[in-house]
């Protein structure tokens, strides 16, 4: 059956959304699970504070500076053969993650982890989008959110029992036969698909590397040397994109006031999310004596309370316009990460977690579809695919720098930030910092973003 005409009800669409869900969930809970396993891997590779966080910022630094790339090479060159290579890269990276005996290994194969990363995740939602028959394609990509979000949900369960019962390597272990299962469904059920043939902007992504990682670098190292050539090479990379005719980041999209609100919340909200769910896997397990598996529970009502109502969140959005859920979901996570700070030496699941959680999922719950409406309502027609990129790399890029900057800033650094009395007091600084943001977020689209709606037309083909 040829692209554009795969139903999904027959066996070759539901085999295509399994693939697709498969592959990109591999590289979609990689945070969460490997979040579970920091503690872990600093006691078995004596990692540091600066090593743990290289272990997340090497796979989101590669993975936010080249995820427009591999966009773009899979409308070039095929959807599903970018996607396959992208799993294979990200398995064969996996085994390299696995048998590390150092800390430098782990993040140098970390890093390539995230490129394999860059390469199949734009491609599962296009991927779908191309092969199915208009009358199926929002459906399809209904099926394919609902198992991703069952996939996120049970996720950290399993990564933190992999990581009681097998150790840290087991994480990456387990990516080698989920990456086989993937390949073989896509050759045998994708059919390939093709998009735009403009060149791509090779230059672009390099100067977008270099400058995101002298930038990680100078912050995690707290030298400004660093942090000032970061700067400069971003922009450089501005300059290149305004002069350039095939350019990553189309910069006249943001000459719509709504769509650079939406990036700047989308930077803030994504950057503490990023940064408290870093602080508070390591918190549970170095202070309130957690193990992998119970601090993998913690985060699942966030998890769960998304997977059940983001549905009404979207639709609250679509009926009211942007505006008032993502001035008050950023709010309400900010109370959620206030509630956190009692989660302390001896906490308790059900009475510190668990309703810290509730109301933190809640806020994220009311944002995350509506902040999706603002950007590619502010987008036109034809560009709603790559401002949906945009916005991703933006939250990619928030993620890295956060998690970069925050935790040294909060004065968790050196080799004893596992300490309990070193990581404490950094976690209720970190995560202040975090409300911070929010707070931020809130104001800025209670101030920008005006009530406009985004046509279901448009949601479709993102």
């Amino acid at each position: 059956m040829s692209a554009g005409t795969i139903r999904l009800a027959s066996p070759q669409g539901r085999w295509l959304v399994a693939a697709m869900v498969l592959g990109s969930g591999m590289a979609f809970l990689d945070g969460s699970i490997v979040g579970l396993a920091l503690p872990a891997m600093n006691a078995d590779l004596d990692a540091g504070a600066a090593g743990v966080q290289w272990i997340v910022n090497a796979y989101t630094l590669t993975l936010a500076a080249l995820i427009l790339v591999g966009g773009s090479l899979g409308d070039r060159m095929g959807r599903r053969l970018v996607f396959v290579i992208g799993v294979v890269w990200f398995a064969a990276a996996s085994i390299l993650c696995a048998v590390a005996p150092t800390i430098e290994t782990l993040v140098a194969a970390r890093g390539l982890q995230g490129v394999g990363a860059a390469l199949l995740t734009p491609g599962s939602l296009a991927i779908i989008s191309a092969s199915f028959a208009p009358e199926d394609r929002g459906p399809a990509i209904g099926v394919w959110s609902g198992l991703a979000g069952v996939t996120s949900a049970l996720g950290p369960l399993v990564g933190g029992w992999l990581v009681d019962t097998t150790g840290w390597r087991g994480i990456f272990w387990i990516n080698v036969p989920l990456a086989a299962v993937v390949v073989w469904l896509a050759v045998k059920h994708v059919p390939e698909t093709r998009g735009g043939h403009d060149r791509i902007d090779f230059t672009g992504a390099g100067l977008a590397a270099a400058g995101l990682a002298a930038l990680t670098y100078g912050l995690v190292e707290k030298s400004w040397l660093w942090v000032g050539a970061g700067i400069v090479l971003m922009i450089v990379f501005v300059v290149h994109q305004k002069l350039t005719p095939h350019a990553l980041v189309p910069l006249a999209l943001f000459a719509d006031r709504v769509f650079t609100a939406a990036n700047i919340c989308t930077f803030a909200i994504y950057g503490a999310l990023a940064a408290s769910g870093f602080l508070l896997v390591q918190q549970l397990q170095y202070v309130s004596g957690f193990s992998p598996l119970e601090a993998g529970l913690a985060t699942l009502p966030t998890t769960v309370i998304m997977l059940l109502l983001s549905g009404r969140a979207g639709a609250l959005g679509a009926k009211i316009g942007p505006r008032w859920p993502m001035t008050a979901g950023p709010l309400i996570a900010a109370a959620g990460l206030l509630m956190m700070l009692r989660i302390g030496p001896d906490a308790s699941f059900w009475s510190d977690v668990l309703p810290a959680s509730i109301v933190f999922g809640a806020g994220i719950t009311t944002l995350v579809a509506p902040l999706t409406t603002a950007v590619l309502a502010a987008a036109p027609m034809e560009q709603t695919g790559i401002a949906s990129g945009i916005n991703n790399a933006v939250a990619r890029t928030a993620s890295l720098l956060a998690v970069a900057a925050i935790p040294p800033i909060a004065g968790i650094a050196g080799r004893d930030f596992a300490d309990p009395d070193v990581f404490g007091p950094g976690f209720e600084t970190g995560t202040l910092i975090c409300v911070g943001m929010l707070v931020v977020a809130a104001a800025c689209a209670v101030g920008l973003i005006h009530g406009s709606k985004v046509s279901p037309e448009a949601l479709q083909s993102e």
